[in-house]
């Protein structure tokens, strides 16, 4: 064999991986208007599973997708799903050309959509002057410079959501300190074993499982050293609750609402799926530990105290989720303010002014809709980059908990009451969005 020529790569994984630039035939100066339908589709297939990684709902994969064919003067027409795209496109001289693409597995990478984002509108106009070559190198840096945070910044991450999610729930700063250790460590325990590719299940069961009994080792010490009361314990259910997926439950609820049928399904599954391993692990830790969900001391604070740590906590529990969710600093902090401002004003009507938690869900999910919506043309982020993680922390997670729970021992009558509540404030949450959008996108707005 020549050593000049190229070599063919084969892949050896499960979901085998594709070499694009094996699979491109035309020379690297080839301008990317004059290469073949089958070039062109599997760049406009190229950027739809990357941005279906990022994980990001189907009518955002399919806008950009058909952004891409329009660009290269071809028809897109797409089926989208939680892992996979199967996508024909069709040119003025009778051909179509077919691909199906799938991931191994689903993840959140805010920093990689804003990119790609940027990617497909420059290529909207200026696509004309680029070629084969400089399209995957610019997709090649994409892929290689917008990885995940290293575990040790997710698990501190994670801490500090969780932490400050417990407060938000009623906890107190033993509450926030074993939460704080039992998240973080349970996370990072959780990314190690991703970053060997260990299965769904198995990273969510021992990441609870060792949240769980992290907050209890953190608890018998200061119980035995700080003289804590007993009833402190019963935080324990928020080191678990960085597992709970927000994001795929929002952008199910989006999908749906555009009738976005099998991305929005597939989606559900997969966020009820984690919440049974989660809830169910985390049942079977809190019964071997002796632990059930009870009442924390209640906080002594005034409401204008409350309010003002409410606004802190939400700040620091949604830049937590954010990065992560892999979004930049500046993303995370554009997220954090909405957040703050939105989760503060739901928890507030609830409790001073007796407003059912559902409608104020919807009505704090539709404010932080609608200031996303403005800020976005300002900051140019990705409108679903500071929308979905501004309301992931209003997820009523200690309501799936207790709900499992009481199912678990046979109290059938509470588990339906908690987990009635939970899928109403659920609803309630994607419905502020989708109202937020339909006011101020009117792309979005029409069905077509």
């Amino acid at each position: 064999m020549d050593e000049n020529e190229p070599q063919h790569h084969i892949s050896s994984h499960h979901h085998m991986k594709i070499h694009w630039k094996e699979f491109f035939k035309s020379p690297d100066d080839t301008l990317i208007g004059d290469t073949t339908l089958v070039e062109k589709g599997s760049l406009v297939g190229r950027v739809g599973i990357m941005l279906l990684e990022c994980g990001t709902g189907a009518w955002r994969v399919r806008d950009s997708m058909n952004t891409i064919a329009r660009a290269l003067d071809i028809t897109c027409s797409a089926d989208i799903g939680l892992l996979t795209i199967s996508y024909t496109c069709f040119d003025v001289d009778n051909k179509s050309y077919s691909q199906t693409l799938s991931l191994p597995t689903t993840g959140v990478n805010m920093n990689k959509l804003n990119k790609m984002e940027d990617f497909v509108r420059r290529f909207e106009t200026e696509n004309e002057y680029w070629t084969i070559g400089a399209v995957h190198h610019e997709l090649n840096q994409i892929e290689t410079h917008t990885k995940s945070y290293s575990l040790t910044i997710a698990a501190l991450s994670a801490g500090l959501a969780c932490a400050s999610f417990i407060f938000l729930l009623g906890g107190g700063l033993p509450e926030m300190i074993c939460t704080f250790f039992g998240a973080a460590i349970g996370n990072y325990f959780r990314g190690v074993m991703g970053k060997h590719k260990v299965t769904l299940v198995a990273k969510i069961a021992v990441g609870v499982a060792i949240s769980c009994a992290i907050y209890f080792f953190c608890f018998r010490l200061g119980e035995k050293f700080l003289g804590w009361n007993y009833h402190h314990a019963y935080g324990y259910i928020g080191s678990m609750l960085y597992v709970i997926p927000g994001f795929p439950f929002i952008t199910s609820g989006l999908d749906m609402s555009k009738l976005d049928m099998r991305s929005g399904l597939e989606r559900l599954s997969y966020a009820v799926l984690t919440i049974l391993i989660a809830t169910m692990v985390g049942w079977g830790v809190a019964t071997t530990l002796s632990l059930k969900p009870g009442s924390i001391p209640e906080l002594t604070l005034n409401p204008v105290t409350l309010t003002v740590l409410r606004l802190i906590a939400s700040f620091c529990g949604v830049y937590g989720f954010s990065i992560m969710f892999n979004a930049k600093p500046s993303m995370a902090t554009v997220a954090a303010l909405i957040g703050a401002f939105a989760n503060t004003l739901r928890l507030g009507l609830a409790e001073f002014n007796h407003v059912p938690a559902p409608l104020a869900a919807f009505i704090g999910s539709l404010l932080a809709g609608l200031v996303a919506s403005f800020v976005r043309d300002k900051v140019g982020f990705p409108r679903i980059a500071i929308t979905v993680p501004a309301i992931v922390i209003m997820v009523p997670g200690l309501y799936m908990y207790r709900a499992v729970f009481n199912f678990g021992v046979t109290n059938i009558n509470i588990g339906a009451y908690w987990i009635m509540n939970a899928l109403m404030i659920i609803t309630a949450l994607p419905i502020g969005l989708l109202t937020a959008r339909i006011l101020t996108d009117p792309k979005w707005r029409h069905a077509d």
